[in-house]
């Protein structure tokens, strides 16, 4: 199973440990699982993909047989992704017109200096 989910055993594992997955036994010195595991470890890293933590995840997965899903926490997932890759688009954009423009300081090109200004956020903290 680690090897068809990409994962070091250690991490199974771990999963285990916190009731995300479970074994169906062992072969010798090899944990066994059944194949449906392999897409609870999918759905696990999508989850952390979208910046869910394992307790969430594991809120989400209360049994090995159950995933609840509430779709309202996804949506919002999926605006605060919308806004970073937004963000993102304006950092490319800054950074390809540093790369590309002619001036030789950007603080005497009008184009960067309204790049800044549009890209201005207040700090996180």
């Amino acid at each position: 199973m680690a090897d068809a989910a990409g994962l070091p055993p250690s991490t199974l594992r771990y999963y285990e440990e916190l009731g995300l997955i479970r074994s169906t036994g062992k072969h010798g010195l090899r944990r066994q699982y059944d194949p449906d595991v392999l897409e609870r470890l999918s759905f696990i890293a999508l989850a952390q993909a979208a910046q869910f933590s394992l307790k969430d995840v594991s809120a989400m997965m209360p049994t090995p047989s159950v995933i609840k899903i509430d779709r309202d926490t996804f949506v919002q997932k999926a605006d605060v992704v919308d806004r970073q890759i937004q963000e993102l688009i304006e950092l490319v954009s800054l950074l390809r017109h540093i790369a590309d423009c002619p001036h030789e300081n950007q603080f005497d090109c009008p184009t960067f200096r309204n790049l800044l200004r549009s890209s201005r956020r207040p700090q996180r903290g």
